[in-house]
């Protein structure tokens, strides 16, 4: 029980020291549990029962105390760049301590109880080895070494091999030459020895933030689940670009339009695709010319025919044949003159018309109204204004010399404007006509006469220039 008593205590004196490392820093913590074997004769040392270092280093049946049970405990942590730091503890039973110096047989003795706690610093090879199985390491330490009721320090030096049958499990083996420090008593002091182990290993403590296998320092996205080949990034739409540099996460693309899809195959990724579905132009933004004017296709009034942006796609045309444009004819349906932006242009002849036309209109007696009679004459008048429908006009109204000059000049304003009325009610626009009356001041004939004066009562309608 007291021996037993010391294992227990050393165990949880190494589950408190543990720092080691069982594999990298994926997996910076390591359990490790087994079996050990103590042999006194291979060390070289300065009992008459030991031999030279390493003779017989295998024999087992002559020189290996073994305890047949769980009979040794390790924890590490990995320290970084390849080394590691294990403390382990350890029991067994001692009944061979070398072997006769003339015979060669085995010195027993009676059963002693043994015990150790070690601390090693240790360097792996499997880096340099690229391997995922083979894990060689060398290591240097020290610990403490009781044979029953006796202890001393030790300096030891260790070599072992983990077998990693996976990430986190390895089968372990390993020899540690304990050198003793103390002088050397027999009856006061452990040998020098060695002590051979082997078990099994349990790699953990790697931490994987989102679950997804990768541990956090390999993971370039440790909060979210991704997968391996991305290094722990996800990859949503499939297309084998991570979602933080895809430009479209939920939509499979290529690598050419950084994760976009390019659905009409035009060279341009949908996003930037102003008609994704039919293959167009880049200049166009992914639009479709058919006639190639410049204008897309969906803005095109004339896709099938080529214009100008500024006709909608359409080419110009001069549909009254005057050459004017229709876009620049401001009567494009009738013929007109460029000097007059495609409208028919008032000439003299027609001027003189008006007015043949104009000095007919009869009214009543000293007043403004106009006679029934007159209304075939201003139908004329009207048939004129709408053949030159971009004109403007004056109506003007003169009178003789009888009378007043202001009775003349009102009743001259007064009749002006019953004509501009009659003419605006009978379809022509109120803005193209004007009104003024000129009285008796521009008379074109002598009043001195019945004749003349009558000649100088007129209405005039003349182009507005």
């Amino acid at each position: 029980m007291k021996h037993l008593s010391r294992f227990l205590v050393a165990s949880l004196l190494v589950l408190g020291l543990g720092t080691a490392n069982a594999q990298n820093q994926d997996n910076p913590w390591a359990i490790s549990i087994g079996a050990n074997a103590v042999d006194v004769y291979p060390t070289g040392g300065d009992w008459a029962t030991q031999g030279e270092i390493f003779d017989e280093f295998f024999n087992v049946t002559d020189n290996w105390n073994i305890l047949p049970s769980v009979s040794r405990l390790s924890v590490g942590r990995y320290i970084g760049s390849g080394f590691s730091f294990t403390a382990a503890g350890s029991i067994n039973e001692i009944d061979k301590v070398g072997q006769n110096a003339v015979t060669g047989e085995p010195v027993v003795i009676d059963d002693v109880f043994y015990i150790a706690v070690d601390g090693t610093i240790a360097y792996s090879f499997q880096p340099l080895l690229k391997s995922k199985c083979i894990d060689p390491y060398l290591g240097i330490g020290g610990g403490y070494t009781w044979i029953d009721e006796i202890g001393t320090g030790t300096v030891n030096g260790t070599f072992g091999l983990n077998f990693w049958l996976s990430d986190n499990f390895a089968i372990n083996v390993q020899s540690t030459y304990k050198h003793v420090l103390e002088d050397y008593e027999v009856s006061n002091y452990p040998p020098t020895h060695f002590q051979h182990a082997a078990g099994i290993v349990f790699a953990f403590g790697g931490k994987d933030t989102d679950g997804d296998g990768i541990f956090d320092k390999n993971d370039e996205c440790p909060e979210t689940p991704g997968l391996e080949e991305f290094n722990g990034c996800p990859d949503a739409d499939g297309d084998g670009i991570i979602d933080s540099k895809d430009e479209c996460p939920e939509a499979a693309g290529t690598a050419e339009f950084n994760g976009c899809p390019d659905t009409d195959g035009d060279k341009i990724p949908d996003p930037k695709d102003e008609c994704p579905t039919v293959a167009g132009l880049a200049s166009l933004n992914g639009c479709p010319d058919a006639d190639g004017d410049g204008v897309t296709d969906a803005k095109d009034n004339c896709p099938n025919e080529a214009g100008p942006a500024a006709n909608q796609g359409c080419p110009y045309k001069d549909k009254d044949g005057d050459g004017v444009l229709d876009k620049d004819d401001n009567c494009p349906d009738v013929a007109g003159t460029v000097a007059n932006n495609g409208c028919p242009e008032v000439t003299e002849a027609i001027q003189k018309t008006l007015n043949e036309y104009a000095k007919t209109i009869l009214f009543d007696s000293g007043k403004s109204s106009i006679k029934a009679e007159s209304n075939k004459v201003l139908g004329d008048i009207i048939g004129i204004l709408k053949e030159y429908s971009t004109a403007k006009f004056t109506v003007e109204g003169h009178t003789d010399s009888a009378g007043s000059n202001k009775l003349n000049q009102r009743l001259s304003d007064s009749r002006a404007n019953s004509v501009k009325n009659y003419l605006v009610e009978n379809g022509i626009d109120q803005f193209r006509l004007s009104a003024v009356g000129y009285g008796e001041e521009r008379p074109i004939t002598t009043n001195k006469t019945r004749a003349g004066r009558a000649q100088n009562r007129r209405v005039e309608i003349n182009l507005v220039k």
